[in-house]
C-alpha cells in the first residue's frame, strides 16, 4: 500500500479551497461576534465520561476511543463539540444570566453521517444558554439564516420539527420501543411503525407521524390530527411561533414531524439547512436543555453547527490563484 493513502473518507484540503474555507469560517465568526457570541475552543481529545456525558448513545459509537499514556484513563476524540461547550457554560463560566458561546475545529467520527460525507467535518456553530423560551430559538435561527446568506449559496430550505411531540406520544415506552421506531419514523414506514407501537395508547397517533410533513401548513393539521396532550400542545405553539417569526425570513420554510435526529439528546425544537439542489443537511441545530445536568447544572440551550466541508461542495471553485501575484 502507498504511504501516501489517506484512511477512507479523510483527505486533504488544498490551496484554493482552503483559503476559500477559512474565509467563510471568518465570515461566519464575524457574524457571531456582532451579536455577542464568544468564541471558545475546546481541546480536541477528553476523557471519555466528560466527552459523552449527557449525549445518550447519539454520540458512543461515533467516537474514537483511546488510553491515555498518562493517565491510563480512556480517552476519546470528540466527534461533537455541542458537549464541551455545555460543559463549559456549566462547569468554568457558570454565569447565572444568558450564555452566548461560539466555537469552530474540527470533529472526527467513527462513520461518515452520509456515504459521500468527511468523517473529519469542520463544524463552526453557536449556542446560547440560559433562556428555555421561543425567543432563544428564534435568535439562533436568525443567526443562522444571517450567517449562511453571507455565502454564495443556492437558495436556503429550513426544516424544522419538536422532538417533545415524539416523546408525548411514547409516553411510558421503554427505550427499546422508541430505538426501534426512529429509524421507521425518518423513512415515513407508517405501516411498520404502527405495528411496533401496538398496544401503546397513542400509536395511531405515532403511526400518523410519518404523514405531517410538508410546508408550514403542516402544523394546522398536526392541531387536529394530534392528541389534546399539554405537551404536544406546547410543542406546536413553539413550532408556530417559529413559523411566524420567520416567514419574511430569506429562506423557504417547511416541517417534519417525524425528523428526530439527535433524539436522545434534543429536548424541544429541532431544525435542518439545506440549500437547493443538495440532498444533505449544511447544518443542523436544536433544543438541548438537559446535556448540562450532568455537568452539575442543567440549563435551558439552544444552538446549531454548520458544516463547512458540506458547504463548500455548494459553492462555486475558487478562481486559480497567481503564485506570482503574491510575491
Amino acid at each position: 500500500m502507498h504511504n501516501w493513502i489517506l484512511p477512507d473518507q479523510i483527505e486533504d484540503v488544498l490551496p484554493g479551497r482552503a483559503w476559500q474555507m477559512e474565509k467563510v469560517r471568518r465570515d461566519l465568526l464575524d457574524v457571531f461576534d456582532a451579536h455577542g457570541y464568544d468564541l471558545v475552543a475546546p481541546p480536541l481529545v477528553e476523557y471519555l465520561d466528560s466527552l459523552l456525558t449527557g449525549t445518550g448513545a447519539d454520540l458512543d459509537g461515533q467516537t474514537f476511543k483511546l488510553t491515555d499514556p498518562l493517565s491510563g484513563r480512556l480517552l476519546g476524540v470528540r466527534a461533537d463539540i455541542t458537549p464541551q461547550t455545555a460543559r463549559i457554560d456549566a462547569h468554568l463560566l457558570a454565569e447565572s444570566g444568558i450564555t452566548r458561546l461560539c466555537y469552530a475545529g474540527q470533529v472526527l467520527t467513527a462513520r461518515p453521517s452520509a456515504m459521500h460525507h468527511s468523517r473529519e467535518p469542520y463544524l463552526v456553530g453557536a449556542e446560547l444558554y440560559g433562556d428555555a423560551s421561543v425567543t432563544s430559538d428564534i435568535e439562533v435561527l436568525n443567526l443562522l439564516i444571517e450567517g449562511l446568506r453571507r455565502q454564495s449559496l443556492p437558495p436556503l430550505l429550513l426544516d424544522f420539527g419538536h422532538v417533545g411531540i415524539f416523546r408525548a406520544l411514547l409516553a411510558d415506552a421503554s427505550d427499546d420501543v422508541a430505538a426501534r421506531l426512529l429509524p421507521l419514523l425518518a423513512s415515513k414506514q407508517a405501516d411498520v411503525v404502527a405495528e411496533v407501537a401496538h398496544g401503546l395508547p397513542h400509536a395511531e397517533a405515532l403511526a400518523g407521524l410519518c404523514s405531517l410533513y410538508g410546508g408550514v401548513e403542516v402544523i394546522g393539521r398536526a392541531e387536529a390530527e394530534l392528541p389534546d396532550l399539554p405537551a404536544v400542545s406546547e410543542a406546536l405553539a413553539t413550532m408556530r411561533s417559529v413559523a411566524t417569526a420567520l416567514a419574511d425570513a430569506p429562506v423557504a420554510l417547511s416541517c417534519d414531524f417525524a425528523e428526530l435526529r439527535g433524539f436522545s439528546y434534543h429536548s424541544g425544537l429541532v431544525f435542518s439547512v439545506y440549500a437547493q439542489g443538495a440532498t444533505d443537511a449544511i447544518a443542523n441545530g436544536g433544543r438541548f436543555d438537559e446535556v448540562g445536568r450532568a455537568f452539575g447544572r442543567a440549563r435551558p440551550a439552544t444552538g446549531f453547527s454548520v458544516d463547512l466541508k458540506e458547504l463548500m461542495r455548494l459553492l462555486p471553485a475558487p478562481q486559480p490563484r497567481s503564485r506570482a501575484a503574491r510575491i
